[in-house]
């Protein structure tokens, strides 16, 4: 789950202007494609169950959680100023915020724990047990060792290296 330099450089960049606008950086995806590049911004709010439901300054009915297209519109305006200003995209580009939904992608592994006992779909760099693309019930989390553990088809569990993953991202099962 290692970030390219030029999109680490851009998270740098990115994330207190997002952090201005009372929401996390999830996480960020740069696709360059040839003359108009894709710069995507996931952005979240921490859950508050204590929180009673309330309509917002922008009238906006507000659940204590979750992200609201107001949220989308603050960010993609705080972020297109400061990229209007540093200029760290050559070329055209579109800038697209929005939640990370249900079917989250992961960008780090700190982001993964909270989801421990869910199903989660896996793109590997380089194969394990023959396979690059597993779907799998998330066992464990080990940050020191920088490694996951998954359980595939509810028999064998394999630890995988986080430096291994290409793509992660849970799957939604309702």
């Amino acid at each position: 789950m290692k970030l390219s330099n030029k999109t680490q450089a851009l998270q740098d960049l990115i994330a207190p202007a997002v952090q201005a606008c009372n929401v996390d950086l999830w996480g960020i995806e740069f696709v360059p494609q040839g003359k108009r590049s894709l710069l995507r911004i996931y952005i979240d709010k921490a859950v508050d169950e204590n929180v009673e439901p309330m309509i917002s300054e922008d009238g906006e009915l507000e659940l204590g959680r979750g992200i609201g297209v107001q949220d989308c519109v603050r960010v993609t305006q705080q972020v297109g100023a400061m990229l209007d200003v540093h200029d760290p995209i050559s070329g055209e580009y579109a800038l697209e915020v929005s939640s990370p939904g249900w079917d989250r992608p992961f960008f780090q592994l700190e982001q993964m724990p909270a989801y421990i006992g869910q199903q989660v779909a896996l793109r590997l760099i380089s194969a394990v047990e023959n396979r690059r693309k597993f779907q799998a019930k998330l066992v464990a989390v080990d940050m020191e060792n920088e490694v996951i553990q998954v359980e595939v088809e509810k028999q064998q569990v394999l630890e995988i290296d986080s430096n291994n993953i290409d793509k992660a991202n849970l799957v939604y099962q309702d």
